[in-house]
């Protein structure tokens, strides 16, 4: 993801894995009294459970786009691009950014300054840097924490793996940066998160699938294919955990109908892999892996 450097030796404890829910897990943040900014979700910065962030549509659009690109330079068409794609910004460019990056300083510095003591938002000419720790931002937590996850699960280890990548999931809060319009950057920036998060959440019940929890997934796999009737990551994994679990018939039913909408929605068939699966639930039954 366009973010800074990434965390690196984040401690996961059971009491961090969770689900779902706001705010750092207590296990990644508690022990600092920096801000915690938050894009896997409403924006937000969070200092001793107050929102620092600004509610002006235009401040709260360029302090996403700066954290998206936390610690790195950001020039100041770049951010002209985003807020003002179709039009220059009064003043022009700099003037308009410059006046943009101000009022958003003043927000930043009521939230506190970063463990260094100095300001969070710093010029760096010709641009802007928006300096952060590495477990101030909740992205940056969520890509160590998918990688841990990674790693765990190539080592056989499914369970840590489930806690570590659970606990990434449990950062997000909705729609990333769902309070925010979103220029032409932003879009695009949503639209990789949104990716991350589908390819985590799938580690995820593949490492619980793994670690023989098939039956605990049913209904979370259900209603994931009943929200996307045409993905067919999620209808492979289903059809898995009914083959583990005996019910081969339903696995079928569930390829045929997955089949069905993509010949007709589509005109194609379902992929090598899918159709690979349905052979082995055709041959294997209880051993489908």
């Amino acid at each position: 993801m366009h973010t800074g450097d990434a965390t690196k030796g984040l401690p996961v404890t059971d009491a961090t894995a969770r689900d779902g829910g706001f705010g750092p897990p207590g296990g990644l943040h508690a022990l600092s009294d920096a801000p915690w900014f938050s894009l896997l979700g409403p924006v937000a910065v969070r200092r001793h459970d107050r929102d620092h962030a600004p509610t002006a549509p235009q401040l709260l659009q360029l302090l996403a786009l700066l954290m998206m690109r936390c610690n790195h330079r950001v020039h100041p068409e770049s951010i002209a691009h985003e807020i003002w794609p179709d039009e220059t910004p009064p003043g022009g460019v700099r003037a308009g950014v410059h006046s943009l990056v101000s009022e958003l300083r003043g927000c930043l510095e009521a939230a506190g300054p970063t463990p260094s003591g100095r300001s969070a938002l710093a010029v760096r000419r010709p641009g802007y840097v928006l300096r952060l720790g590495p477990d101030q931002l909740d992205v940056l937590v969520f890509d160590q924490l998918v990688r841990q996850g990674q790693e765990a699960f190539l080592a056989g280890q499914y369970e840590q793996a489930s806690r570590l990548l659970r606990t990434g999931l449990g950062l997000w809060s909705g729609d990333p940066m769902a309070n925010v319009r979103h220029g032409p950057v932003l879009s695009a920036y949503a639209a990789e998160l949104e990716e991350h998060r589908r390819a985590a959440r799938f580690l995820r019940i593949e490492a619980e699938i793994e670690a023989g929890r098939a039956e605990e997934l049913l209904g979370e796999l259900r209603a994931l294919v009943a929200a996307d009737p045409l993905d067919e990551g999620s209808h492979a994994q289903l059809m898995r955990v009914l083959g583990r679990l005996g019910r081969r018939s339903e696995a079928l039913a569930l390829y045929r109908g997955l089949r069905e909408r993509l010949v007709d929605e589509l005109g194609l068939e379902p992929s090598e892999t899918v159709q690979t699966l349905r052979r082995d639930v055709l041959r294997a039954g209880l051993s489908v892996r």
